[in-house]
């Protein structure tokens, strides 16, 4: 048997530091027994699926040095290699599981399903749709024939105990009665994550799924997919979660969670991958510092931890401070500096900005070295405003904030636009709106367009540093965002 495994993101967003270090630890395990490593595109979500977020994640990937033996940019054998290329396939499968009774058409509608949840929950059954929303036959084909829009969901056992073997930790119980009668295909045609998983992973031979934590809900729907096809199922490995310092689930909130973000700070590729690999796996002599080469030599899935590895900035901060002075000579030092920032292409996207505001060279460095750092070293005073107060400045920074997060299209207009729709939903003049955007971005009101800013810096850093910003403010507790998070919504919904 040749060892397959693969990665497979979502493109609906930035490239995260969870499947990089899924990514990796696939790697290093296909790697380590001869086997291929196979990068996957699940873009079933249509809506919120991107090709710039698809490109990101590709070259966020690559950046760390992790590269696959087959996939979209690639191709393979067992192409195409994006879920939405394979979309006519996949109804098929569902279609063939209702013939064979293993799933059904569900016709009801939102509303019915929130009463039959709630119906359950008062019989002190799990709330989980389950298979007793299935129609006559009779009923079924006039309501097909009628062109009702329906779902296709898969038969789950009422009853029972479901055991899925790990890996890592061995055999996992699960209730039946924990889990619902999931949907394999949506009213839109397209499959859900579950039914394209399963069919994916067997028809491109995938061998060993390792994964996170999260997904161990999932395996039971999962492991009855593969009996009902009456296809093998791939070994099951759930990987510990990324972790906070506070030992939280890893999220944005707290810490920097995008790959690019750690790119454009000036990170060392080698230090990343190294430090993920760091996240509860160690090297047999316990050592630090390794390359991807001494990880994948020495890799043994047994020897990953499943305490939660904490994701610390600072720590990681320190291994890449020890790749710079150990691995770097003088000349490497420079032309790796080079290749960050000071390269031609980086810095002509400056010169219209400073040109015509610098008298003599040296202004430069003070005039663009917000463009040139990480997070500024900023106070509450800074942003102290003589018509706005603290309260207002938080919501600003906030707002602007979820805007820019729920932006896919980063560009200087589309900035401006999410910019311009939240002040005057607050109310607000331009001027007053932006002061706290200009203090968070560059340190100062006082700096040329930061609209401009914004789009060369990037989206990545230009988030981190609102979440700084309102970090430095003080922030919003968690009873207070909740509130906040009401009023954002009321503005957007005006």
């Amino acid at each position: 048997m040749t060892v397959r495994t693969r990665i497979a993101p979502s493109p609906t967003g930035d490239p995260h530091v969870g499947t990089a270090y899924v990514a990796l630890f696939n790697l290093c395990f296909a790697r380590q027994h001869g086997g291929q490593f196979i990068l996957r595109i699940e873009d079933t979500d249509q809506v919120r699926s991107t090709e710039e977020s698809e490109q990101d994640i590709l070259q966020a990937l690559r950046w760390l040095g992790l590269e696959w033996d087959e996939g979209p940019d690639v191709g393979g054998p067992h192409g195409p290699y994006r879920q939405s290329e394979r979309k006519d396939s996949y109804r098929q499968y569902a279609l063939d599981l209702v013939t064979k009774g293993h799933a059904f058409y569900c016709f009801r509608t939102p509303e019915e399903l929130d009463a039959i949840r709630e119906e359950r929950k008062a019989k002190g059954l799990n709330p989980g749709i389950k298979g007793d929303l299935e129609l006559p036959e009779e009923e079924v084909k006039r309501r097909l024939e009628a062109g009702d829009p329906y779902v296709i969901r898969m038969k789950v056992p009422e009853n029972g105990v479901c055991e899925i073997e790990d890996m890592l930790r061995g055999t996992i119980e699960i209730d039946w009665s924990q889990v619902d009668s999931q949907i394999l295909l949506k009213s839109d045609g397209m499959p859900t994550y579950h039914l394209a998983n399963v069919v994916d992973d067997h028809l491109m031979e995938i061998t060993h799924v390792l994964r996170g934590e999260e997904w161990i809900n999932s395996a039971p729907k999962h492991k009855l997919l593969y009996e009902y096809f009456g296809w093998d199922m791939p070994v099951l490995c759930h990987l510990p979660l990324l972790r906070n310092p506070d030992k939280s689930k890893l999220s944005k909130r707290k810490n920097p969670t995008s790959i690019n973000f750690y790119e454009r700070m000036g990170f060392l590729p080698e230090a990343v991958t190294n430090y993920l690999g760091r996240m509860g796996w160690s090297m047999p002599d316990e050592r630090e510092k390794f390359t991807l080469d001494e990880m994948i030599e020495n890799f043994d899935i047994q020897r990953v931890s499943l305490g939660g590895p904490v994701f610390d900035v600072e720590k990681l901060r320190w291994l890449n401070g020890q790749w710079i002075r150990d691995e770097l000579s003088d000349d490497q030092f420079i032309e790796r500096m080079r290749r960050w920032w000071f390269n031609e292409e980086a810095l002509r996207e400056l010169v219209p900005h400073i040109k015509g505001r610098a008298e003599v060279f040296s202004d430069v460095a003070t005039m663009a070295s917000f463009m040139f750092s990480g997070m500024l070293n900023l106070k509450p005073e800074d942003f102290s405003h003589n018509k706005l107060d603290e309260a207002q400045v938080k919501r600003v920074l906030q707002f602007t904030l979820w805007k820019l997060e729920a932006q896919r299209h980063w560009s200087k207009e589309n900035i401006f636009a999410d910019i311009k729709t939240l002040a005057k939903a607050m109310g607000l003049k331009m001027g007053d709106f932006m002061f706290a955007i200009f203090v968070a971005i560059a340190g100062t009101p006082n700096s040329w367009s930061v609209m401009d800013s914004m789009a060369i810096l990037g989206p990545d850093m230009t988030r981190s540093r609102l979440r700084h910003a309102l970090d430095v403010m003080g922030g919003f507790s968690k009873k207070e965002t909740k509130r906040v998070e009401k009023e954002y919504a009321a503005l957007l919904a005006e």
